[in-house]
């Protein structure tokens, strides 16, 4: 075993990422800067005029034109990480860094007290004859928070929670991403009441809040259902046969690092670890409950996350001392720091392409070619280059309202232009912009989720990637049924 990252009990820390899996992800993520700094080359430098209107910055149709490209040489394609941290953005990458940072830490400070050992041993006790159901009921529950209330972000660090307990119940890591990281980015790009993606995009085309709600209704339904449906055939295969599994050896050693080899034993925690339990389940339940009742409050939701890493501090440092570490409490939570610091890493390596992009002033050259290209196409084909457009965007923009001020001021006159209805065009924008969340490795959040686990980017492409195909046909069945119908009220 590697000792590393051993804790006062000798266990591994679950809380860390192979060497392997950041090296290709970090090599894959290079490659994409360097074909964005050619891309700076390349294309020539543009800009659209924008306004703010009621507190939002809005492109201003038909006002793009050319201009001199700016001084960009290479070698700032290789600095772009350093600069994302003092660019005009900066606040939402720093904000994230220290949030994986106290997620981290406060996870190995629970492993070193006991604490995790003890939830699974609770979560097997309660489920284990019905984790088949179990898996369904999770899904459920993550798909519903992401559609209905937009959120993604302030669930990823249940991810955490999610895997060692579908270990302890006889499957494997994968299995935990499928029962929430899937149903989290599937559920954001299935919305239906999302007030990042449907509402800022519904309100900048004029439409009545939440309207088509039908036909999204159904459209969630269906995703529910395949995704569910491919994560239980999944587990019954790896539950029948645990070397199936991409991740057995990897497992084999989070077994061992939580104790789960024992899970069948009556959890005999003492008293001190139970009231750290509490502890720290207390302030997660109030980070989510936080983060959920400010889903739809513009002026406080950008507060959640800060609020949020507060509270991650104070449940695993103070259920530390609850659990009688006393100072080893701090060595503990700066050994998951440390462990996670590649994933921080990773994660300013996914920013600097926009930064790249950006810098390099072609974003918005990007933007109108795409738009060209909308306009010259028939109903048809205009619905599905939107949804084309809007993916190619997704992969340097992962913030969904930002891209829906940026895009919808141009798609809504292009969808009356061109003989869609401007409810297509959200729904093509809403596909266009959550699905490949599960698929850019620029999406920062993806890189987070992934870094909490054994699974790594390949990996996880490598088991995701027929479930990605078969949602592409899906989404392209009820978009081209849109058209078709005159998706409305217009």
């Amino acid at each position: 075993m590697n000792t590393e990252s051993a804790g006062p009990n000798g266990r591994q820390s679950a809380v860390k990422i192979g060497k392997k899996a950041f090296l290709f992800s970090a090599a894959i993520i290079l490659l994409l800067m360097i074909g964005s700094g050619i891309l700076t080359v390349v294309l020539p430098a543009g800009r659209f005029d924008r306004v703010v209107e009621d507190g939002r910055t809005l492109v201003v149709n038909g006002s793009y034109r050319e201009i001199p490209p700016p001084r960009y040489p290479f070698w700032r394609w290789f600095t772009a990480p350093l600069e994302v941290l003092a660019g005009p953005d900066n606040l939402t990458p720093i904000v994230l860094v220290v949030f994986i940072i106290a997620v981290g830490g406060s996870i190995a400070v629970l492993e070193s007290a006991g604490v995790m050992e003890a939830l699974i041993k609770l979560l097997v006790a309660r489920f284990a004859g019905r984790r088949y159901l179990l898996i369904a009921l999770i899904i459920f529950f993550f798909m519903t928070i992401s559609s209905f209330v937009g959120i993604y972000e302030g669930m990823v660090p249940m991810i955490i929670f999610i895997i060692p307990a579908a270990i302890s119940l006889g499957f494997d890591t994968m299995t935990g991403l499928g029962m929430s990281l899937l149903p989290l980015a599937f559920g954001f790009a299935s919305a239906v009441t999302n007030p990042f993606t449907i509402a800022v995009a519904q309100r900048i085309a004029d439409l009545p809040l939440f309207s088509g709600a039908w036909l999204r209704i159904i459209f969630f339904v269906v995703v529910y259902v395949i995704v569910t449906v491919f994560v239980i055939r999944y587990a019954r295969r790896v539950a029948a046969n645990p070397a199936l599994s991409p991740c057995y050896a990897d497992d084999q050693a989070l077994r061992r690092s939580l104790g789960i080899e024992n899970t069948a034993a009556e959890g005999t925690a003492d008293r001190r670890v139970w009231k750290a339990l509490v502890w720290f389940a207390l302030c997660v339940a109030a980070a989510m409950i936080l983060v959920i009742s400010t889903a739809r409050m513009p002026g406080l939701s950008n507060l959640a996350f800060p609020v949020m890493t507060v509270l991650f501090l104070t449940g695993g440092i103070g259920g530390g001392f609850f659990a009688g570490l006393g100072r080893r409490t701090f060595a503990g939570f700066g050994r998951g720091a440390l462990n996670i610091l590649p994933g921080v890493v990773l994660v300013l390596m996914a920013y600097s392409v926009k930064q790249i992009i950006t810098a390099g002033m072609i974003m918005d050259t990007i933007l109108y070619l795409a738009a060209e290209l909308i306009r010259r196409s028939p109903p048809m084909a205009a619905a599905f280059l939107i949804y084309a457009a809007t993916l190619v965007m997704n992969f340097f923009i992962g913030s969904a309202s930002a891209k829906a001020f940026l895009m919808m001021p141009l798609l809504t006159p292009l969808a009356d232009l061109v003989g869609i209805t401007r409810q297509t065009a959200v729904l093509a924008f809403d596909f266009g912009d959550g699905f490949s969340n599960m698929i850019f490795p620029t999406n920062a959040l993806l890189l987070i989720a992934l870094s909490f686990s054994s699974a790594g980017y390949t990996r996880w492409m490598a088991w995701t990637w027929k479930l990605q195909v078969v949602i592409l046909v899906v989404t392209s069945a009820f978009l081209a049924f849109a058209v078709s119908m005159g998706f409305g009220p217009f």
